[in-house]
């Protein structure tokens, strides 16, 4: 398995996050199980080699798209794959996704819209670039290409209030005081929790839970930390609110997410 992650151009520093690469093999009897889980963040996927199928609760299965948005989410969703694949993606700001596409968080929240059901003929011409990318260099050219040149179109603000407090909770993994951030932007709590959820998707509340949520999940692999160590480490209060945010927004129970025994691939051990 190969994962790597790349630094965007510093014009588009601050709205997109990093660029990402996954490859590996998979076969009928050795298939690639895949769990997304809750994330604050959005993300463009593309699929250039293989495409995955989405496992529901019910056992059905049916293809995911092959270019895509995956916005913020609470939720946790199950893919599988039985052939060898490679995934380019964006990952992004929340805000990102109003500013490159005038489309608020709130709209795509727990969505997986495809390229041409978001952006339609535009959607489709940048689908058809990445896939006929041959390279990784290629493909960070392509889509960074057409993000700037979303961004002149949209004119966005480069750091207005709201947009510095949603980045203020993911770089503090989720623990900050909300009313003091509501303070900061000068708007009123009211007018503050309206814009935030339209810009991230979520309440502050809610969406700080996922960020340390997140957090959480980067300690995956570090054995000097017991699970209790790493609950109060991320700003939970006590074990049981720990397990059950885990559980909320994984599907996990955290023993078992921990110990690399939840049956599904995880590119943290690549």
């Amino acid at each position: 398995m190969i994962y790597y992650t790349l630094s965007p151009a510093p014009e588009l520093a601050a709205y997109v996050r990093f660029f990402w690469v996954l490859e590996s093999k998979a076969s009928v009897n050795q298939p690639y199980v895949h769990r997304s889980m809750a994330d604050g963040c959005a993300e463009l996927i593309f699929h250039y080699q293989g495409c995955f199928k989405e496992i529901y609760k019910n056992g059905k299965l049916e293809n995911s798209f092959t270019a895509g948005l995956h916005g913020p989410s609470q939720n946790f969703r199950r893919f599988i794959i039985d052939k060898d694949f490679g995934i380019f993606g964006v990952y992004l700001y929340p805000f990102a996704v109003d500013a490159l596409f005038a489309i608020p968080a709130t709209i795509i929240n727990n969505q997986m819209p495809d390229l041409v059901s978001l952006l339609g003929a535009e959607g489709a011409e940048l689908g058809d670039k990445m896939n006929s990318a041959t390279n990784t260099s290629s493909r960070v050219a392509v889509i960074s290409a057409f993000l700037q040149k979303k961004l002149i179109k949209n004119q966005a603000e480069l750091s207005p209030a709201v947009f510095t407090a949603i980045k203020a909770i993911i770089h503090n993994q989720g623990v900050v005081n909300i009313d003091c951030l509501a303070d900061q932007t000068g708007f009123s709590r009211r007018q503050f929790e309206r814009k935030f959820k339209n810009f991230s998707g979520f309440s502050p509340k809610l969406f700080s839970r996922i960020i340390r949520f997140q957090a959480a999940l980067k300690e995956y692999g570090n054995r000097h930390k017991s699970l209790t160590e790493i609950a109060y480490t991320c700003g939970y209060y006590d074990q049981s609110h720990f397990i059950h945010d885990f559980k909320e927004f994984s599907g996990y129970c955290p023993g078992v997410y921990f110990s690399g025994k939840s049956g599904d691939n995880n590119y943290k051990d690549s």
